[in-house]
This record gives C-alpha cells, structure tokens and sequence, in this order.
C-alpha cells in the first residue's frame, strides 16, 4: 500500500520539524524523528478532517499528548493545507509566532487541546472520546448518523509515567470508549536518560487490566504494521485501543536511541548528516511540490469529501428533525434562550436557611430542564456537591445519553477530561468535588484557562465551617491560589439568589472557566438579593451606611456576607455607621471602569475590613495596607462548625471590637 512517495512525505515531516527547531536553536527533534512515521500514516491515511474547514463539527479528533513534539504537529498541519504557512514554521518558538513552543488551542489552526503538560493530552483524548459518544446518544437517528467520529492521540514514555494517564485510562475502560485510539511513541528514553531507570511497567498488561485493547507494533518505519494496527483498533465494539509502536528516537541521529536527541537541537553537522541518511536534497524549509501533492491527495481531498457528505446529511437531518436540529447548532455555538434564566428558580429571604451547595443543586435542576446540553460531573461526590441531574441516570455503556458522569476519585483526570468536552463542542459541562481538593486538579483548571475554555467548576465544602473533618478538609489557601490563575472567574456567593446569578455568568462564559464555590453549612436567604439581577461588576453595595460617607466599609463574600451585615448592625449601636460590599467575584470587579469601582469602594474610606473565612493573602489590594482583614492564616480545626468560626474570630462581636480597636 505505501511506496516511495510516503517515505518522502514522512522525510519531509521530519526534515522540516528539524529545521524548525535548528532556526529557534530551542526544541525537541527526538520525538518528530522517530514518530513521523506513524504520524504520517494517521493523517494522511485514516484522520478525517478538513483543512479547508478545521472546526468541521463532525472531524476525528487528534491529540498530541508529548507536546513536546510541536514540531511535528506544526509541520503535518502545514503539509495537509490548515492556515499554518511556511513562515509561521520559520518562527518557531518566536514570539507573537503561531508556532508556539507546545501546541496552543485557539492560537494554531488545526491544533485541538494545549498539550506540553505530561499526561493531560491522554486525559484530553478520554474527553473527546466521552463527548462524541454523549452527543451520538442524544442527537444520531437511525436514519441519519450526524455525530460519528473517532479521537486519536500519540502519547510518550513520560506521558505513561503521570499519574494523570493511569486516571483517565481506567475511566475510558470503564466506560467503554471504542472509538478512541492511542499510538504510543515508545522509544525507552525519558529526558534524563534510558527508561529503565525510573519505569519497569509492562504496558501490555497494564493496559488490558484498565479494560483496553492492546496492539504492538514491533517496527515504528514498517507502515504497512501501522496502518494495519489502526484500523484492526477501529474494528473495537466496546473498549479503547492502545497501540505501542517501538520506535527509535533521533532516528537516523548519530545520538539516535539516546536522551541527547530528545531536547535540544541536533547541531548543524548531525542535520546534515541525517539529510542524506533521510536522502533529502533540499534546503531548510524548502518543499517540493511532489510532497504537497501527496498531502492533498488524501487527507485533504479525503476531507472535503467527508466534510460535504456530513453537510448534505445534516441539511437533510435539519428538515426532519428541526427542533433536534436546533439544539445540536446551539451547543456548539454555546447559545442560550434569550431571558433564560428568568426559568430558573428565585428565593425568598422568607424560605428555610439553606447551603449554597444545596440551592445550587436545585437551580442546576431548573437549567437541565431548560437546556438539552447540559451535564456535568463529579469526582465522587454528587451525594455531597449536589451536582447531579435528577432526571436522568449516570452516562455508561448502555446510556450514554445519560446526563450524570461519575469520574470516580479521579480529580486532575475529570478537569482535563472535562477540558476537552467543552473543546469538543457541544455541552455545558460542570464537574465538581470539594474546595480542598482542588489542589489534585489544579494543572487542569490551569489548562482551562490557558485554552479559553469555560468549563464550570462547582466546589463545595468551601471553608474552615466545614467543621469536624478538620483542617485536612478545610480549604484556606485555595480561593487565592485559583484567583492567581489569569482568565479564571471565582464566583464565591452569599446566598441562594447569588447562586443563581452565578450559574448565569458560568453558562454565558464564552472564554474563561468559572469557579463556583459554595458553603456545607446553610445560609439565610439574604432580602437584599431577592431583586438582585446581576453580579456580573463583581462586587456591589448589599446594605449601605445612612450617611454620605460611610464611617468605613466592610467586604465580604460568600456565607460571611451575612456576617457582615450583622457585624454592622453591631456598630451601629456605637454610631458606626458601616458599608456593607458583597464581592463574589474579585477577577469581575477589576475589569470594571474606575469610576464604579470609585463608586462602591470610594478612595476617601480607608477604614475598610474584609471577612473571608480563608487566607488573607491578596485582601489589601481592597483594604489597602492599614486595614483589617478578618481571615484565617493558619490550618483549620476541627469541631462543630458553629464552635470552629467563633474560635477562629468570625463572630460579630469579635469583628465589632477588633474594628473599633483598629480605627476607633
């Protein structure tokens, strides 16, 4: 089946890889030169995608989980004709280049998920592999398939040794995902040096016990072994395929098989010298038109034929199943009723205390009703986070229609899991589990953020009132430690309504992923909010001073609003005469204009307190170096809840007396 011309295809791959990395002096030609064979043989012979149109809804998905390996994604992306010039290749690694050092979802055409970070591109493919499955569930016909899609990825050595792997592989076992394939690049060499001496696995049995099917390839050159090994994988009724295809790193490197090849440039001399073992005459960047032809030929014909064949089929399934239809185009396009969420419930300061988790639960009950492409997950934890969809069963083999997805303890695995989901296109998609464990998934959400992906994190159990389960479960530095991470909005609501309003600006979010932290404890329904429509400014004045200029302000988020409204009822009794600000989300307040952030926080207050039943860390930036921040500095305790937050000082008679100390 293959001849000369894929041998030169698969040289040019590798050639140009090499040259990129030789013009940034900066890069990883191992991996490019050693799996360009079993690359090419995916794109080019088995990937249905379009070039032409690269967000083609129905496209296999393709994950290059080692990163690292950029060189080569850049090169196959260029050689198949996505919007990835030659140019862009000649500036590698540069910056304001499209050709970043790891491949970066939404800056290069063609390029799926953001990988680099070890691991995550493994946990990404699961991701993809779950969201083809749940939309052919809710939306195929027998007559008319419209989502029916394979995800492939290529993993390394180093991607196998995270953890992360072993997480999201057991779960895509589990779930029996058929139509995701894995090609491992297994060469023996990690950056240090041999892989033995860190990793001693036997993948095979590795892999089958996590409920996969297992292929080898002894030869990572023998094309015709590859090609073969993909489509006997594709053949797979109910579990994922693992391939591992030996391969020699550098190949064709005087370094070849070593750890010198994997991550840094191979030097002028040993380029030239691997040119003519590849027997490539031609200059750095320079492709013959033979070699483009080859390309086209294929993966690029072979995609707009696939691509106009799916928009037949979908005009056809728009006229029969209009209203299917609809709901289809708005997942992808993340479009929601106009007025939406005037259908989901409001509350009264009249109904029972309730915990924001629980409220939350109620409200993601009234938005599943409203909305077809929206489900979520937990890591264990629906009992507790109250994230699950009443109305319908846990997604599985035998529903994957089914609107709850249990990941199991397997926190890092579920947010890259879930990353890819939302990139998929197509759902809403919450996952969940405690505040405190957040730290397990936190190279996730980062990932999140990065990718403009707006996955909703929903975490429960958010601080020391968490009580007797103690300091191991009450999160202290995690609020400021996910308000670090650029384009994540932290939403920590005060009550129920507040929930609500938070659920609005997760769905709508276009870009960025939200967090959404909620209290165990219940919380009264507060009066100020009943009519409150929008939190979208990040914080606004929930009770205001009687005075034109307030004797000082009082901030607050979360269950310590309420406190703090009660700390100023106790002031006033001395003639202090306070603010009180609600501020659920700090990212939110700081893109408003100066003039409204002068208008809720005026300059000319200084006496200024925060209450926030977590680390202070990042609070002056709101109460300024002379004011008094109300938090815990320290590890929890453990205890009943009630008892927990008096000794920790959140009692408003303590705050009432530390401010009349402070500035009094």
């Amino acid at each position: 089946m293959f001849n000369e011309k894929d041998i030169n295809a698969i040289n040019a791959i590798r050639t140009l890889s090499i040259a990129q990395i030789e013009s940034a002096n900066s890069g990883h030609p191992g991996l490019p030169m050693g799996a360009s064979p079993m690359a090419y043989v995916l794109w080019n012979k088995v990937l249905n995608v379009n070039p032409e149109k690269s967000d083609w809804h129905n496209r296999d998905r393709f994950v290059l989980s080692a990163g690292h390996g950029s060189a080569m994604l850049y090169s196959l992306l260029h050689l198949s004709g996505f919007d990835l010039s030659i140019e862009d290749l000649k500036n590698f690694r540069q910056i304001g280049s499209k050709t970043p050092g790891h491949p970066e979802r939404k800056h290069t055409d063609g390029v799926e998920v953001t990988t680099g970070p070890l691991g995550q591109g493994i946990a990404n493919a699961v991701g993809f592999a779950i969201a083809e499955k749940h939309l052919a569930a809710l939306y195929n016909k027998e007559d008319l398939k419209i989502v029916d899609h394979y995800t492939y990825a290529i993993c390394g050595d180093g991607d196998l040794m995270e953890g992360i792997s072993y997480e999201s592989m057991s779960l895509a076992g589990h779930l029996n995902l058929n139509k995701l394939i894995i090609l491992h690049d297994s060469n023996d060499i990690c950056l240090d040096g041999d892989l033995k001496t860190s990793f001693s696995e036997n993948i095979e049995g590795r892999v089958k016990a996590q409920n996969w099917n297992y292929l080898k390839v002894d030869d990572g050159n023998d094309l015709d072994a590859i090609y073969e090994a993909i489509n006997k994988a594709k053949e797979s009724k109910d579990r994922p395929s693992f391939i591992e295809i030996k391969t020699i790193i550098g190949y064709g490197s005087l370094n070849q098989g070593t750890n010198k090849v994997h991550g840094a440039p191979i030097g002028f001399d040993d380029y030239k010298r691997v040119k003519k073992f590849y027997n490539w005459s031609y200059d750095d960047f320079e492709i013959p038109e033979n070699i483009y032809e080859t390309f086209r030929e294929n993966i690029l014909k072979n995609g707009k034929e696939k691509y106009q064949k799916w928009l037949e089929k979908f005009k056809e399934y728009k006229e029969k199943y209009p209203e299917d239809a609809k709901n289809y185009i708005s997942g992808f396009e993340r479009k929601l009723d106009e007025n939406w969420i005037d259908q989901v419930k409001k509350y009264s300061h009249e109904d029972a205390p309730i915990a924001t988790r629980a409220s939350s639960g109620d409200i993601i009950q009234d938005i599943a009703k409203i909305n077809k492409n929206f489900w979520g997950g937990s890591a264990d934890l629906f009992s507790s986070n109250k994230t699950d969809i009443k109305s319908s069963d846990r997604f599985k083999k035998s529903n994957p229609e089914g609107r709850n997805l249990w990941y199991g303890v397997r926190e890092f695995a579920m947010s890259a899991i879930a990353n890819a989901i939302v990139a998929h296109g197509g759902s809403f998609h919450h996952i969940s589990t405690f505040f405190v464990f957040s730290d397990y998934l936190k190279a996730g959400l980062r990932l999140s953020a990065l990718s403009h992906i707006p996955v909703t994190y929903v975490f429960t159990h958010d601080s020391v009132a968490v009580g007797e389960d103690g300091p191991t479960h009450q999160p202290i530095e995690q609020l400021a430690m996910i308000r670090a991470i650029p384009n994540t909005i932290v939403l920590r609501p005060c009550d129920a309504n507040e929930v609500r309003l938070s659920w609005k600006i997760a769905l709508e979010s276009k870009e960025s992923p939200v967090v959404i932290a909620l209290t165990r404890q219940n919380v009264s329904n507060l009066e100020e909010t009943e009519k409150l429509d929008d939190i979208s400014m990040g914080a606004y004045i929930i009770k205001d001073s009687n005075k034109d200029k307030p004797d000082g302000i009082i901030i607050a988020t979360g269950s310590e609003v309420e406190l703090a409204i009660e700390t100023r009822e106790e002031l006033l009794k001395d003639n202090i005469d306070i603010r009180v600000v609600s501020m659920p989300s700090f990212e939110l307040f700081r893109k408003q204009s100066e003039k409204y952030k002068e208008k809720i926080l005026p300059k000319d207050v200084r006496n200024r307190v925060s209450i926030e039943m977590g680390t202070s860390f990042g609070w002056s930036e709101f109460t300024g170096n002379e004011g008094l921040n109300i938090a815990v500095d320290s590890f929890g305790i453990s205890g009943n809840f009630k008892d927990v937050k008096e000794e920790l000082g959140f009692d408003k008679t303590i705050i009432a007396k530390k401010y009349k100390e402070k500035f009094n």
